[in-house]
């Protein structure tokens, strides 16, 4: 049973060396096999939190006060490049309009003790 994995695993490196034009040193071997099993890894990763964003998508779709997360959550999982920089984006306005609102508030508290007193 070994035989043909033996082969086939021959045959490859023999593609590789040919498309190279040369042989690889089992250094090479060894790092190219560890990139490949941490590319693995990382799509086996990405995978598994598609997933679980897929299945928070359709609880949140049959929860109706849930509906906005579930279309932001849609909308991550079909765009996510730009979903995430849109989210950042509005996550870092909403902090300056919380602070310009606290800022605001405390200005007109001054203003308001100030004509009291």
């Amino acid at each position: 049973m070994g035989e043909p994995t033996d082969g086939s695993r021959i045959e490859e490196e023999l593609e590789r060396a040919q498309a190279m034009g040369r042989w690889l040193s089992d250094d090479e071997l060894k790092a190219e096999a560890e990139q490949n099993a941490i590319k693995e890894a990382g799509e086996a990763e990405r995978l598994s939190r598609r997933r679980r964003l897929t299945v928070l998508t359709a609880v949140c779709v049959l929860i109706p006060p849930l509906w906005p997360v579930a279309i932001g959550l849609t909308f991550y999982l079909l765009f996510p490049r730009t979903a995430t920089g849109l989210f950042l984006t509005a996550g870092i306005s909403a902090i300056v309009v919380f602070m310009a609102g606290l800022g605001l508030s405390v200005l007109l508290a001054v203003w308001l003790i100030n004509l009291l007193l």
